[in-house]
Parts: C-alpha cells; sequence; structure tokens
C-alpha cells in the first residue's frame, strides 16, 4: 500500500479531533485544564493540517508515471 493514503487519512483525522477540542471549549473559561485542553487541540488540528499534506505530497510523488516514449525511427522520404 503507498505510504500518502494513510497519511492523509491520519492527517484528515488529527485535524477533526484538533477542530473538536478547540471548538467545544468556550472562549472565556479561566480553567487552566480547559485553556491547556484548546491549546492542545490548536496543536493536534495545525499537526493534521502539516501530516495531511506531507501525505498528499508523497502521494503525488510516488504515482507511477508511465513510462516516456520515444520514437526514434527516420523514415527518409525522398
Amino acid at each position: 500500500m503507498k505510504a500518502g493514503l494513510p497519511l492523509i487519512i491520519i492527517g484528515t483525522i488529527m485535524f477533526i479531533i484538533g477542530l473538536v477540542l478547540f471548538y467545544s471549549i468556550q472562549m472565556g473559561q479561566t480553567d487552566s485544564n480547559l485553556r491547556f485542553a484548546k491549546n492542545i487541540g490548536t496543536f493536534i488540528g495545525l499537526t493534521g493540517i502539516g501530516v495531511a499534506f506531507a501525505g498528499m505530497v508523497i502521494f503525488l510523488i510516488s504515482r507511477n508515471a508511465p513510462p516516456i516514449q520515444e520514437n526514434f525511427d527516420i523514415e527518409n522520404k525522398e
């Protein structure tokens, strides 16, 4: 299995988890644990974006491109 597809899936899941953690906590919370969870959500979300982007790049690089077939036949038309 190509390495790019699992990275794209993992990055997308990380991004969704980060969104849930970030938006599930209200902005004005004073509890340090809740603020920490919100900051962790930001970190996980941004890391997930990076992982998904890396997966896309690896997927595009590792695709099997069709080989270039060059034709060197020269026809003399006289």
